[in-house]
C-alpha cells in the first residue's frame, strides 16, 4: 500500500528534475574551462529552480527567519538538522543567494537519475561505514570549500524523521575550521511531514527556516575550535525549540 502511495513523490520528483538538467551543459562547460564563478552561478540556477519547484508544486509554504544574517559573500558552510528528505528541496530554495552542495551519505549516489546531480553540484558523498573513504571525502569538501563552493551539512548523521534533533557529531565542523570559513547555523523544522511523519508523500503544509547569525571560524583558538560543535548544536536546538513553541 505505502508503495502505491509513494508513486505522487516519484511522479513528483521525475518531473522536477528537468529544472536541474537544462543548466547541466553550461555546468560541465565552465567547469571544464575551470571558470568556477560561472560553474558556482549555473549551480545555483539549477538547485534554487529545482527546490522551489518541488516546494510549489507541493503547495509548501517557506517561512524564511533571519535573511539578515546572510553573508555577503562565500564559501560558506551552512549546518542544519536534518528532520528528512524536505530538507534538500528546502535548502536549495531558501539560500538562493549561494551555491551548495550538501554533505550527502553514499548510497544516494546510486539514487536513479538524482545520483548523478547529487555530485555535480558539488556534494560530497561519505561511506560512514569505512573512515578512511570518510577522510578522504571531508578532504575532498575541504577542497571545494577552498575553491569557494558552499556546502551544507547535517551533523547529526541521520533524518530525526520529526521535530526532535539528534546529537551533533563533532568532527563534521572540521569543514569550516580548517579553511577558515563562516558556519551559518540552521534550524529548520516541518520538513518531516513531506513523507516521515505518515510514510509517503504529503504536501500543504509550512516549513519554519531560521537562520542564525554565522560565526567566524578564523582564527579559533584550539579548544574553540573543539568546543565549535557543541556551541552551534546548541544554537540550532534552541531555534527549533523556539520554532516549535512558536506555532
Amino acid at each position: 500500500m505505502k508503495i502505491i502511495r509513494n508513486i505522487p513523490m516519484i511522479v513528483e520528483f521525475v518531473s522536477a528534475l528537468p529544472e536541474l538538467k537544462k543548466h547541466k551543459k553550461n555546468i560541465y562547460k565552465y567547469r571544464a574551462l575551470e571558470d568556477l564563478e560561472k560553474e558556482k552561478e549555473y549551480i545555483l540556477k539549477a538547485t534554487s529552480t529545482w527546490g522551489k519547484r518541488i516546494l510549489n508544486d507541493l503547495n509548501i509554504h517557506l517561512n524564511i527567519i533571519g535573511e539578515e544574517n546572510m553573508p555577503e559573500n562565500g564559501p560558506v558552510v551552512f549546518v542544519a538538522n536534518h528532520q528528512g528528505y524536505g530538507d534538500i528541496p528546502t535548502c536549495c530554495a531558501a539560500l538562493d543567494k549561494f551555491q551548495t552542495g550538501f554533505i550527502a551519505k553514499s548510497s544516494l549516489s546510486k539514487l536513479p537519475l538524482y545520483g548523478e546531480w547529487i555530485k555535480n553540484i558539488r556534494s560530497v558523498m561519505i561511506d560512514r561505514e569505512d573512515p578512511r573513504e570518510s577522510l578522504r571525502a571531508f578532504e575532498t569538501a575541504i577542497d571545494f570549500i577552498k575553491q569557494g563552493f558552499s556546502i551544507v551539512v547535517f551533523p547529526e548523521g541521520h533524518r530525526s524523521k520529526g521535530a526532535e534533533m539528534g546529537e551533533f557529531k563533532k568532527g563534521s565542523l572540521r569543514l569550516a575550521t580548517k579553511p577558515g570559513v563562516p558556519i551559518v547555523p540552521i534550524s529548520i523544522n516541518g520538513t518531516y511531514k513531506l513523507f516521515e511523519e505518515k510514510g509517503y508523500m504529503q504536501g500543504d503544509f509550512t516549513v519554519d527556516f531560521l537562520i542564525h547569525p554565522a560565526i567566524q571560524t578564523s582564527g579559533l583558538s584550539r579548544s574553540e575550535a573543539s568546543n565549535l560543535a557543541e556551541t552551534v548544536e546548541q544554537i540550532v536546538k534552541k531555534g527549533l525549540n523556539d520554532l516549535k513553541n512558536n506555532k
